[in-house]
This record gives C-alpha cells, structure tokens and sequence, in this order.
C-alpha cells in the first residue's frame, strides 16, 4: 500500500457502524448544547466546535472576494464579514456562556454560494458583560522566554446592541541549530565533501492586534454588522553561518538578518434588511497593509578576503476594497435564490533599492529596482438557486461570472481585460439519520498574488526572482465526493474523494523580455497550459468509552494526493511545487472521570514535493514527525490551567538542495545537505471565561 499508515484506520471504521447516535437529530442536521461538552470544561465557542466529533474548522486561504464562501462556519446564521478574522478567530471570541447550540448542518441547503459539506452554525446571545481571556508563557533552548502572550475578548448586550473588544499579542520564537553539509567534484551521483558549515538560526517577533466590534438587532428584522481590526507584526530574523574545510580549518564566517515593521488594519461591516418579497443585504470592506522590510547579508574569510555587503530594502503597500450585494428569496417547497453583485479595487505598490560593497566600511546603490503599482477592478455576478429534488435530496447551483482589469505599472507596463466563467453545482444525499454523501462540482477562479508581479531578492539563498507581469489567474474544474457518518456514541467521520483539472497553474518558469525575438532576463512564476491533481481527505473522532476506556477519544486526520504538471523546462511530469503528497495526525486526550485532570499526546507527519527552480532543486523534511503531549486541570480557582511540551522525539528539520549545472536538464554541480535540531518547546496556558 502507497500510504500504510492508513490502512489501520480505514479498515477500523466499519467495526462502528451499529452504534446508536445518541446527539440530537433533526431534518438531517446535528444540534449539540453545553451538555455535550461538560468532559472538556469548554471556556469559548472554539473549544466548543474543536471537540465536534467528525468536525474541523476550515479557515479562509485568501479567497477572492466574498462571492464564494471557503470557511464552514457560521454565527446566528451569517458569515463572518471579515477577512482579517478567521473563523477560529470569531469563536475564540464568543465565551461559551453566551452559546444556546451549535447546529450541523448541510452546505447546500442554505441559501450561500459555495458551501457544501458540514457547516458549524454556532447561535450565540450575549447576556450582559461576558469574555474570554488566555494568558501564555513559552520556554525554548536559546531564546529568551516569553512572557507576554496574552488573549482578551470583552462582549456586552444594551437592548437590541452589541459590542465586543479585544486585545491579542501574539509574540513568536524560533531557534535551531545543526551542520550543513556541501558536495562537489561529481561522478555519477557520488560526490566529494568540500566543506562544510555549522550555523544557527534565530527568530523571534512581537504582534499586538486590536478589534473591535457592534452589531443591531432591533425588533423591526434589520441585522447590522460593523468590525474593525488592527495589527502590529515585527519579525526579527538571524541566521550566522561558519564554513569549515574537511580537516575543520575555520574558512569563513557569514550572517543573515530580515527585519519587518508590518502594520495592517482592515473596516468592515454589512446591514440586511427585507425589501420587497426577500431580503437584502449589503457587505463593505477596507483593508490597508504597509511593511517595510530589510534584508541584510554579510560576509568574510577568516583572512579578510572575499568580503560581500549586501542589503535589499523594500517598501510595499497594499490594499483591498469590496462592495457587495446580495438579495435573497425564499420560494415554494424548500427552494431558495440569490442574486448577488460584487466589486473589488486591490492594489500593490512596492518601492525597493539593492545595496552592494565589498568592505564592511562602505555600502553603495547597485541598482534602484523599478517602483511597481499593481491594480486589479474585478465586477462579478451570481445566481445562486437551492430546492429540494425529493425528501432527502437537495441541490444548490450557483451560475455566474466575472469580469476583471489587471494592470501594472513599472518597467514592464500592461493592462489587461479578462472574462471568467464561474459556478458550482452542490447535491446532498441524506442516507439515513447518520450517513450523508455531498456531491460537488465547482468551477473556481484562483486569487492572484500580486508578489509575482514584482521582482524579489533573496540574499540568503543567493536568488533573485523575477516578476511576472504576464501571469493570469488560474482556473479549475473540482469535482469531489464527501461521505459523512455519525457513530452515535463511538464518533463520527468526514471522508472526501476529490479531483481537479487546472488551466493556468502558476508555478516557476523561465521569464523573458518583451524584445523580438524575446530573451530570457530570469525565472519566476508563471502560468503553465494544463495540470491536474487527485486526492483523498478523511477526518474524525472515535470514542473509547465503548471499549470500556471511559473519558478517551482519539482524532485523526490523513490527506494525501497525487498533483501532474509537465516540467516547463524539462517537459516530465512532476509534482506541484512544495505540495503536499501526505499529512497525517493523531490526536489522544483523556478526561479523567470523577476528577478535573486531563492529558494527552499529539503526532503528526507530512511529506512534500520538493521546490523546483530552473538551475536547483530544493527539499524540505522531517523525517521523525512531530509529537507533543500535554497536562491540564479544568478548575485552578475557575480557571483551566495547562501545560504543553513539544519536540517530544527531539525532532529535527532536514534540507536539500541540488544544484544543476547550467540547469536541471545538465549535470549536477553541488549538492547541500542540512539538519537542524530545535529543541524541546514548554509552554504554560491559563484560560478562563468571565
């Protein structure tokens, strides 16, 4: 078998299939309350919805717009009318005191574009003043602790308005060590050591976010949002580097240093109201980022020869501005539309200068990148209609299209006009009271990432990207496959069978000018004709009460699959690249009966496909998984109080890179090995709810 690790877990999940489902059904939907959660001391939402059998919470990845909903989890019936806001997010807010049930239910019988599959609708209420609070402190080998994590969520209710206030900081570490090994003089695939380095790399940043809340509900139906957010990030990195010959005579020594000053801040906020025979509802959102960043490489021989000085600074605003509506009615036996108008303004622009010397003493211009603005206007719109095809049959289908202008303004300068055909078609199957199958078929358009439009440098690795202002967004057709069934008291399982066909995949391709005939100038992304992807998910939870392991549980989660594309240098097949070809994860957790004492232990493991550039190829692993294990009691003076360890199999990260010489259709020229230890990693969390 290709993936054994699975074969255990599949081949136990029939042994469940007579158990009675003792949570509450109706009309095909799972409704869970407090009750359900008492085991596990729950101070928020989140912990709530995190312990739904056959359940995870799937975040935003940077869709495109509002059109299409990616997150499977909705408040009092509405999505979350934010971008900076993940759904994990919202629910971290919520204390679990303001929680009246938590419904399961299928994507495709409400009356949202793009949901199908299990959807959270979590019904929260404030009742006076309630919040949630988190406070943590971090240990790791090299790094000073941390010991100003701190999580605050403050929710009131006056009559028919709400508000809400939170504080976040969120500081990150980051230390690891270990030999990198170089290999030259090839015969075959057999090389020579040639020298090698011993380095160490740091990272440590500070984040301070604020956000802020009000919502309306007065008697008259009317429904009005308004969130704002605010975020500091400032990412401190080093790495230092010593370079040995074989026989350990010091050679050289090197160092890496990037520093960051992000700030973002985003405004957003709908109002619904009836009008006419439906609904209407009206969504705003501005987001605005600025992050200067500065890179730094520096080094020398032990002799004081070939000395490199070298500095990139760059300066990058971006913005992003939606207006959307969307008019919803409801219409004989179950059925439902939408009809739906949105658009986006998005820009970058980056400002960027390079810095050469070869003394420590002086550092010169080498070149002033070119200023780069990029503006997408994007118009798009929708029809989306639900209705029922028998009792336990129902489809949703969402028709529409998009028009966009891209342009770029800098060395290479272009506008150009596309129009995209978009649409999905949802068909839920409710089997039985605990067995559903979801049937998808969706014709997506990806988001573009307006950094490939811009040249980028990296002084540590010694490459430089070039920007593409050709590159499109690519377009996909999905069909997927999701079974769903619930054990009763065993657990429950989600299990999805899925495939794409991709035109215009953006991966790394040669880039060349605009000159007759053309010339290549560097490489970058790019957008290839065809790929393909195919591949399989599961998750779900299994209860060990039955087994007669009262209070034990264990999740699990396994994704794996195979990705296509012709090599645009090469012309093989191959991986995407850094997909991912296999994860897995295991996660135990006992409650101790008649006591506030719970533990647990957590592995997990993936594999990637390498990196590919024209002239190297890169690979990142770590060959012994990662585990951790945890402590907690669920009453210190109210509060719940945990202790985490990670890094139990004193796990290591492991890197390659192959050069080719003059490219990937040559020979090989050098080949870096790498491995890094990163230590034990100990953290205390104290939670609580008010």
């Amino acid at each position: 078998m290709k993936y054994p690790f699975l074969a255990g877990l599949l081949v136990s999940l029939p042994l469940s299939v007579h158990a009675q489902d003792t949570e509450q059904a109706s009309g095909g939907k799972r409704v869970f309350t407090i009750e359900d959660f008492e085991r596990f001391a729950p101070r928020s939402a989140l912990d709530m919805v995190s312990q739904i059998p056959g359940f995870s919470i799937s975040d935003s990845d940077g869709q495109r717009g509002f059109g299409q909903a990616q997150e499977n989890v909705l408040i009092n019936g509405q999505r979350i009318s934010s971008k900076s806001t993940s759904a994990s997010d919202a629910l971290a807010r919520i204390p679990v005191t303001s929680v009246e049930r938590i419904e399961i239910v299928e994507g495709a019988s409400l009356d949202i574009p793009g949901l199908s599959g299990q959807v959270a609708n979590v019904i929260a209420k404030a009742n006076g003043i309630s919040g949630t609070w988190a406070y943590r402190q971090r240990y790791r080998e090299n790094l000073p602790p941390i010991y100003d994590w701190i999580e605050l969520s403050v929710n009131g209710q006056a009559g028919t308005l709400g508000w809400s206030l939170g504080l976040e900081t969120d500081p990150g570490r980051g230390a690891s060590a270990g030999r990198e090994s170089i290999f030259e003089n090839f015969t075959g695939s057999t090389g020579e050591l040639v020298r090698y380095r011993e380095e160490e790399f740091t990272f440590i940043a500070d984040s301070l976010g604020i956000n802020g809340g009000l919502n309306w509900t007065p008697a008259n139906g009317h429904i009005a949002n308004l969130n704002a957010e605010y975020n500091l990030w400032e990412p401190d990195e080093r790495e230092t580097s010593s370079e040995f010959l074989p026989d350990g005579t010091l050679l050289r020594e090197t160092a890496f240093l990037f520093k960051e000053n992000e700030w973002n801040s985003e405004i957003s906020g709908d109002y619904e109201l009836g009008f006419g025979p439906g609904r209407l509802k009206l969504i705003g959102l501005q987001r605005n980022e600025h992050s200067p960043t500065r890179a730094k490489f520096f080094g020398s021989n032990v002799d004081g020869t070939n000395t490199e000085n070298r500095i990139f600074d760059r300066t990058v605003d971006e913005s992003e501005s939606i207006l959307r509506g969307e008019y919803n009615l409801s219409g004989p036996n179950n059925s439902d539309w939408q009809f739906s108008l949105e658009g986006a303004f998005n820009t970058l622009e980056s400002k960027a200068q390079r810095f050469s010397s070869d003394s420590f003493d002086t550092i010169v211009p080498l070149e002033a990148r070119p200023d780069v603005r990029v503006e997408e206007k994007r118009a798009e719109a929708f029809v989306t209609h639900g209705r029922q095809l028998a009792p336990n049959v129902r489809l949703q289908v969402s028709l529409g299209a998009e028009q966009s202008e891209i342009m770029s303004d800098g060395a290479r300068s272009q506008t150009r006009t596309f129009t995209r055909p978009k649409g999905s078609a949802a068909l839920t199957w409710t089997v039985s009271d605990k067995t559903t199958i979801n049937t998808s078929l969706e014709r997506q358009v990806g988001q573009l990432n307006f950094f490939d439009f811009i040249d980028n440098v990296d002084l540590n690795q010694g490459d430089d990207q070039t920007g593409n202002v050709d590159i499109v967004p690519d377009q996909r057709w999905r069909l997927g496959v999701e079974v769903e069934h619930a054990f009763g008291s065993w657990g429950a399982f989600t299990a999805e069978l899925f495939g794409e066909q991709i035109d215009d995949l953006i991966d790394q391709v040669p880039i060349f000018d605009q000159s007759t005939p053309p010339e290549p100038i560097g490489e970058g992304p790019g957008n290839l004709d065809t790929a393909s992807r195919v591949g399989f998910e599961i998750e779900g939870t299994l209860r060990l009460d039955n087994f007669g392991w009262t209070g034990a549980q264990i999740e699990y989660e396994a994704f794996m699959q195979d990705t296509f594309l012709d090599d645009p240098l090469t012309g093989e097949t191959r991986d995407f690249n850094d997909a991912t070809i296999y994860s897995y994860e295991f996660n135990f957790r006992h409650d101790v009966p008649q006591t506030n004492w719970a533990w647990g232990l957590n592995y997990e493991r993936f594999d990637e496909a390498p990196t590919f550039r024209l002239d190297a190829r890169r690979y990142f692993h770590q060959p012994q998984g990662f585990a951790w294990g945890f402590i907690e009691h669920k009453d210190i003076f109210g509060m719940t109080g945990t202790v985490f360890y990670g890094n139990i199999l004193d796990s290591d990260d492991d890197f390659q890179r192959i050069e080719y010489d003059p490219d990937r259709t040559g020979v090989i020229d050098r080949i870096e090995t790498r491995s890094r230890n990163f230590g034990g990693i100990l953290t205390l969390r104290l939670q609580g709810s008010f």
